[in-house]
């Protein structure tokens, strides 16, 4: 792109010398001003009526993603259970007449588009997922759905906006079947389940349905998604070339001690308190031992189980957590670190500590020479002032596993409501989204998707 626009300009400048040369001054200003939007552009030679007709349909079909979108939240599905969204969402793919697979990865829905002329194939993605979260508003769409989380009954809720992340895409597809003779190439739209997580040491979301060949047949050139974000103003496009997104791997651990009465600690090992003291250590693994200087890092623990009555020593504790590293280095370190802190100080207190870590996601990589290609698309979408690089952060997401096999570009659109300045974060019974930064999304997908086609040679 940079060759490109260095060519341009030398082509500009040869061009003013011939117009000074042969005094025909009074069409610079004018040549001027088109060729220098022809190059801020990017060199979209996306067709002026068309691009017209995107923006007047995004529009238009802003009413429908909401309704979509309201309907998915109000019956949420827990990661691996997507059964009725995946349906909702086939359902609406094959009314489209795009050619539909359903199962795959176990829930998953994919759509092919092939507009019949040669181009690339691009891939757009969607998360269809909630959380094990009970929903705490008055929406007249809130969540009532209940399910079996880890052994106990929880409210279930699209805490996190993965069903307008859905909403979104099933827009996009139908707005690119309508000028399905204006496009080249083929479009695989992507809806994937359990992003949130899955059953422990088993495969699922992006990772198995690359496993399972969503990157092949047709093979993609490149993949595009988004993320909603209850902390960013409607109409603002947040991104970060590089790395974005931490790796995210859980971590469990099993402390074994001696069960006694509760009046006579002394005769048994308590794993209760090992525990504890292990939860505190873990902590200085980052505060003490991590050169945060070097890239930030995190370890919560967000769950811990143990004993049955109030007077008894249990014989077990079980705590598990969340690891969010953006340096392999540091990652490896402080998986070594939790190991050993874990396991000495249980051997410390004459209990013994097992600890299992397991990968769930790698380092949002946006392909750098992908982003800078795509920027002046999502300029185009919102204006040039909406769009925000942004520094890394210690969120989490396997749209990963699709960027370790082909170039991707995921990025955040704001849906802060305008009247907030700060909104119920992601992952709360008060996570709170306004619908009207939807539209944001449809254009900003519609937009790279159709350029990207242009553009790709």
């Amino acid at each position: 792109m940079k060759e490109l626009k260095m060519c341009s300009t030398t082509f500009l400048m040869r061009v003013v010398s011939t117009l000074s040369r042969t005094k025909k001054l009074n069409w610079l200003p004018f040549f001027i001003f088109h060729f220098s939007f022809f190059i801020l552009s990017g060199f979209s030679q996306v067709n002026p009526k068309l691009q017209s007709k995107l923006d007047t349909q995004a529009k238009e079909i802003e009413p429908k993603v909401i309704e979509w979108r309201r309907h998915i939240h109000q019956y949420p599905e827990l990661s691996v259970n997507e059964f009725k969204t995946a349906a909702y969402v086939a359902e609406h793919l094959k009314k489209l007449g795009i050619e539909v697979q359903t199962g795959v990865a176990k829930t998953g829905v994919v759509g092919l588009l092939e507009t019949g002329k040669p181009g690339p194939v691009i891939a757009l993605r969607a998360d269809m997922d909630a959380l094990p979260v009970l929903e705490r508003s008055n929406l007249p769409f809130a969540s009532k759905e209940k399910a079996i989380y880890n052994g106990q009954e929880v409210g279930v809720m699209h805490a996190c906006g993965h069903d307008s992340h859905v909403a979104i895409l099933m827009g996009v597809a139908e707005i690119l079947v309508k000028n399905k003779s204006d496009l080249k190439g083929m479009i695989k739209f992507i809806f994937q389940p359990a992003e949130e997580g899955g059953p422990v040491g088993e495969d699922r979301g992006a990772n198995l349905m690359v496993k399972e060949g969503v990157l092949k047949n047709p093979n993609v050139d490149v993949i595009f998604g988004l993320h909603i974000s209850s902390g960013t103003p409607i109409g603002v496009i947040s991104y970060k070339a590089g790395g974005s997104a931490a790796a995210n791997d859980d971590f469990y651990i099993k402390v074994k001690g001696r069960q006694a009465h509760g009046s006579s600690p002394w005769s048994g090992v308590d794993p209760i308190m090992v525990s504890s003291e292990i939860i505190m250590g873990l902590q200085t693994i980052i505060s003490r031992q991590s050169d945060l200087t070097n890239e930030a890092a995190v370890i919560t623990v967000g769950r811990f189980n143990s004993g049955i009555r109030e007077n008894i020593i249990p014989e077990e504790a079980n705590f598990s957590g969340t690891i969010r590293t953006l340096d392999t280095v540091m990652q490896k370190s402080i998986h070594e670190r939790i190991r050993r802190t874990a396991t000495k100080i249980a051997e410390s207190a004459g209990a013994t500590a097992e600890v299992y870590i397991e990968q769930q996601e790698l380092v949002t990589f946006n392909d750098p020479s992908l982003t800078e290609k795509m920027l002046p698309s999502l300029r185009k979408a919102v204006g040039p002032d909406n769009v925000v690089n942004v520094k890394a952060g210690t969120g989490a997401e396997d749209f990963s596993f699709y960027q370790k096999k082909v170039p991707g570009l995921f990025f955040s659109v704001g849906a802060m409501p305008a009247d907030k300045t700060k909104a119920g974060s992601h992952h709360t019974p008060d996570f709170y989204i306004d619908e009207s930064g939807f539209i944001t999304g449809v254009k900003a997908m519609l937009d790279l998707t159709v350029d990207y086609m242009y553009l790709k040679k």
